[in-house]
């Protein structure tokens, strides 16, 4: 694609790069690192112009979800790019109370209708639902693989999955998740649960990596963005490439949509790859002697 800026922010090659997923029929099918989020992205305009604009920057991965009501923003925005639609992986979701076989099969067509395309890169459970809902997950899962082996999609992955859950996908399913969308970031990290995932081939991808804006100006965070100059946001988004996490920031904005992009020129250290926490009581015996014990929490 051709070089283009918004702002002091260039377009990069870099966008293109992406991680291999466990499903792919013809050939193995890839998943960019990073892609463009669009929960909470108001419908009727601000989404459409959003995607645009990302894609006209070299983004070439979009999530949506039905829940989010945006996805025929989502594909209008897809066809008047003028990409070809196989350069575009998109991704999106079954809500909750479409759960079950026959409901998922015809949910999984409304949202294609609404965006608009005969197939999607990426369908997800949107989530496990509460328990004593094996039996329905079971059978949610048994239309995910339908929808797999008919082309309405090329992979099918879970979000919101714990260890459990998807352990409990593993003793009926006959296709693993290609993904488990999750809350991630340095703040969030589950540990845990991303091994399992990696030892069992499932690609991690991180929604709200950006906190929802709650530690941008952590100062540890900040302190760490000035030593690279960059924002706080981009060394969030750094923290999940070089985890190797497929990573979702959310913007409507033009100039902040490219800021998110600008990720690829820098890596963070080792010894800044992790945030800290620390707590410090201090107990004074007198005047002049104190002592003091800290704790810290890291998370890496």
């Amino acid at each position: 694609s051709t070089q283009s800026t918004w702002g002091f922010f260039p377009m990069m090659a870099a966008l293109t790069q992406s991680v291999v997923l466990s499903q792919g029929v013809a050939q193995p099918l890839r998943i960019p690192l990073l892609g463009l989020g669009v929960y909470q992205s108001p419908p009727n305009g601000p989404t459409t112009e959003a995607v645009k604009a990302a894609l006209r920057l070299g983004y070439r991965h979009i999530d949506t979800a039905m829940i989010y009501r945006n996805e025929a923003d989502v594909g209008r925005a897809i066809r008047e790019s003028g990409i070809p639609r196989e350069e575009i992986f998109v991704t999106t979701k079954l809500w909750n109370s479409d759960q079950g076989y026959d409901s998922a099969l015809r949910a999984c067509e409304t949202s294609l209708r609404n965006l608009g395309l005969s197939y999607v890169d990426l369908y997800l459970v949107h989530s496990p639902g509460g328990s004593g809902r094996s039996r329905i997950r079971a059978e949610t899962w048994r239309a995910m693989e339908t929808l797999l082996n008919t082309g309405r999609t090329r992979s099918i992955g879970v979000s919101n999955y714990g260890i459990q859950h998807l352990q409990e996908l593993f003793s009926t399913a006959t296709v693993r998740p290609a993904i488990n969308q999750m809350e991630l970031s340095p703040y969030t990290t589950r540990t845990d649960l991303c091994r399992f995932c990696a030892d069992n081939g499932i690609v991690m991808e991180a929604y709200s990596p950006l906190t929802q804006g709650r530690k941008l100006q952590d100062p540890k965070l900040v302190t760490i963005a000035q030593k690279y100059s960059r924002t706080t946001a981009q060394v969030l988004i750094r923290w999940a490439i070089e985890h190797n996490y497929v990573v979702l920031p959310k913007s409507v904005t033009p100039e902040r949509i490219a800021e998110n992009a600008a990720v690829f020129d820098f890596s963070i250290s080792a010894e800044v790859s992790c945030l800290c926490v620390c707590v410090c009581v201090c107990v004074c015996v007198c005047v002049c002697v104190c002592v003091c014990v800290c704790v810290c929490v890291c998370v890496c």
